[in-house]
């Protein structure tokens, strides 16, 4: 086995980064290169600077003009240079050109890895902050054909290109430390991508995990621990349970957003949605091939019940891709801070679908107690835009009576703002509903299915009651999936 697996006291808790970069310097197994793009060779700098990099960099490279980058990845055909794709084309690239020129031969035990960045600083106006992709390819055992890859997407905050450039060069200290050094604690290794980093100068709000060593590393898992670690405020996975960038996906698009517990998803979930798409769609203002539909769930709504229990949370994220929806984790309690998230990445319509009891804590003051303008504040931002409430109804428990927008009860205070928005053509109702669902209610389905009592099964779309007994999601009440230490 190779050497990186050895353990090494004089290396335990590594103080700084110039220990990390010696640490892989004078491993003699650990051998790659640098392709940097946009942002200098920060990276690359910190491993020359260290001392013994002759043994670790095989070649350092940036390819700043776009008809050299064209020549050595290929030309890219929409012009954009800072994506996922061209990383990805860097990453491939390199290692192959390792593993062409390196004789394995006479190097056996050598561990191959490629780093690459593609980046965009901050711009002279310093309206546009800058962002970057940032990604390794490796191994950790020679004899490995498949390659292991770790890929992030970072936004900077810094208000100096200097300072983002230099930022970026610790973070991929840090990223291809933890490649070889933490691949087998993920969690730990996103930690340490903040290593000698303030966390209030770099978002990073998306990553995926992929090779032999990481099979068992769910991604939507991982994308949780960026919002619990306060490394971003939004996360997206798609139905194939990859992470996604949540700026490429809602870039430039209708946006119609369901909020939810979706513990279980449920027929009046669907219902919800179905029904809301149908009259979103027929907007003329909505192109249907532009547009995405987001199952939303707060990150206040997965504490619920104290701290967040990530088998429950795995529960919800499968059965929501199991029905091929895109699902979103944010922090955004108040929904006037989801829309103005939305609103970073698009300008075209947004829509919200939500119940009656929704609707109702929106005209709720105290939730906006906090802001200087108070609830006209959160009312600007919430309905200034392109924005329509689709209202779900609900039966009143006690009397049996359909609550719709014409007869909902907001506090006395907030009826003239209501009907302000309200008869602007803002909140629109859902009549076509499905009445003979309306009674049924997440929470009601999950005590069915955890006491082991029958008759839930009908309340859920179809084949969602054969997943849940199947993969016996959310039969257990205190577990927790937990990192090994």
């Amino acid at each position: 086995m190779a050497s990186v697996f050895k353990k090494d006291p004089a290396f335990e808790n590594i103080p700084s980064i110039k220990a990390k970069t010696l640490r892989i310097n004078l491993n003699p197994d650990i051998y790659g290169t640098f392709a940097e793009i946009g942002a200098g060779q920060e990276t690359a700098r910190w491993f020359f600077r260290s001392g013994g990099a002759s043994g670790t960099i095989a070649k350092a490279m940036s390819a700043y003009d776009k008809s050299f980058s064209d020549a050595v990845y290929g030309v890219e055909t929409e012009g954009r240079y800072v994506t996922q794709s061209r990383l990805k084309k860097m990453l491939s690239h390199e290692m192959h050109l390792m593993e062409e020129r390196i004789s394995r031969d006479k190097n056996p035990d050598k561990l191959f890895f490629t780093y690459a960045n593609t980046v965009a600083t901050i711009d002279f106006s310093k309206r546009y902050k800058g962002h970057g992709w940032v990604g390794i390819r490796f191994q950790l055992d020679p004899t490995q054909k498949e390659f292991d890859e770790i890929i992030l997407h970072v936004r900077f905050k810094q208000n100096e290109a200097r300072l983002q450039q230099e930022t970026l060069g610790i973070v991929g200290v840090n990223l291809i430390y933890g490649a070889f050094y933490k691949y087998n604690k993920p969690r730990k290794l996103l930690k340490y991508l903040y290593d000698h980093i303030d966390r209030d100068t770099l978002e990073i709000d998306m990553v995926n995990f992929s090779g032999p060593n990481f099979k068992n590393v769910d991604n939507r898992l991982m994308s949780l621990q960026l919002i619990r670690y306060d490394m971003t405020d939004a996360v997206m996975f798609g139905p194939d349970g990859n992470n996604l960038l949540p700026a490429a996906i809602l870039y430039k698009k209708n946006i119609l957003a369901l909020r939810g517990s979706f513990r279980p998803v449920t027929k009046v979930n669907m219902d919800m949605f179905e029904k809301s798409y149908e009259i979103f769609i027929r907007d003329p203002a909505v192109d249907e091939d532009n547009s995405i539909v987001i199952f939303e769930i707060t990150l206040s709504n997965l504490k619920a019940s104290g701290e967040i229990d990530e088998s429950d949370f795995m529960d919800r994220a499968k059965l929501l891709c199991s029905l091929g929806h895109s699902v979103m984790i944010s922090k955004f309690q108040e929904y006037f801070k989801l829309v103005e998230y939305f609103n970073n990445y698009t300008k075209a319509k947004i829509g919200l679908t939500m119940g009656v009891n929704n609707l109702v804590d929106i005209f709720d003051e105290k939730y906006y107690r906090h802001l200087s303008g108070g609830i006209l504040e959160a009312f600007g931002k919430l309905f200034f835009k392109e924005l329509i409430v689709y209202l779900y109804p609900m039966k009143n428990p006690e009397t049996g009576q359909i609550m719709t927008s014409n007869n909902v009860k907001v506090h006395p205070r907030m009826k003239e703002l209501y009907k302000f928005f309200k008869y602007n053509g803002k909140v629109m109702d859902i009549i076509d509903y499905d009445p003979e669902i309306m009674d049924i209610f997440s929470r009601d389905v999950l005590k069915k299915i955890q006491s082991g009592e029958g008759g839930w099964e009908e309340m859920l779309p179809e084949g969602i009651a054969e997943t849940i007994k199947k993969e016996h999601l959310f039969m257990r009440t205190s577990d927790k999936l937990e990192e090994k230490a």
